[in-house]
């Protein structure tokens, strides 16, 4: 499941989505998250995509801090 639909044409480097991308998914997958878009999948994108637009970039950082975010610390 991508996170480029999440986006909304916010502008970040090749690099940087593809770290949010590996990070949604794996996150996604550790919190038992379908593949549909929901409510859910898209709080989990919105707390990558804002860790990545504090700075963060690194794929399994983004995932350690989405999962301590929603509780679920690694």
């Amino acid at each position: 499941m991508p996170i480029t639909p999440y986006l909304r044409s916010r502008a970040f480097e090749p690099e940087t989505v593809e770290a949010m991308g590996i990070a949604f998914e794996k996150t996604c997958r550790k919190l038992g998250l379908s593949q549909a878009r929901d409510a859910m999948t898209e709080s989990v994108a919105k707390v990558v995509i804002a860790f990545a637009e504090g700075g963060e970039t690194n794929a399994e950082r983004l995932y350690e801090l989405a999962l301590a975010h929603f509780g679920d610390p690694t």
